[in-house]
């Protein structure tokens, strides 16, 4: 399994930012886990559950805008049925069962209530959004589609590096 990056407490400041990056309060608690060559948030590290206890499958948050552009260019020129299709779903599988188990990892042990499902973005089965592989790649995930993303990035012109908070 690999070791993600676990990241750093927001500043309030940071808190602001990450408030305009997503367009409303985060809803559950979150770190800082990859940020842009100036410092600002890329990717965020989501609790498992929100702070109503609602579940939260989503571990890595894509809220980097430049990063959103560029991946969401990818996923528009058709990027989830090719790498779907050059990865395979076995691969796939496996990536969702680690990025789970990651997830899964941060619920407290007494929880009783509902737990988050499903792999990256808490997709069952497939690529469902390369947004959520991209973050979960950048953050440390040994993600393959995360990697390639990356390399259709850079081939589009994209200067996109991978950074990765402490």
């Amino acid at each position: 399994m690999s070791r993600p990056a676990f990241g750093s407490e927001p500043t309030p400041d940071e808190r602001i930012l990450v408030e305009r990056l997503l367009g409303r309060r985060p809803q559950g608690a979150y770190r800082i886990v990859v940020r842009s060559a100036i410092g600002e948030p890329v990717v965020l590290r989501n609790a498992p559950l929100l702070d109503d206890g609602t579940p939260m499958p989503t571990l890595y948050w894509l809220i980097g805008p430049d990063e959103i552009r560029e991946v969401g260019a990818v996923e528009a020129d058709g990027g989830v049925d090719r790498v779907e299709e050059l990865v395979g779903l076995d691969a796939i599988d496996a990536v969702h069962h680690e990025y789970a188990a990651v997830r899964d990892a941060d619920i407290p042990t007494d929880h009783s209530g509902p737990r988050p499902s499903g792999g990256v973005g808490g997709t069952r089965r497939g690529v469902k959004c390369l947004h959520a592989h991209f973050a979960w790649w950048l953050a440390g995930g040994n993600d393959p589609i995360g990697a390639w993303v990356d390399e259709q990035c850079r081939l589009r012109g994209a200067h996109l590096a991978k950074r990765v908070a402490t």
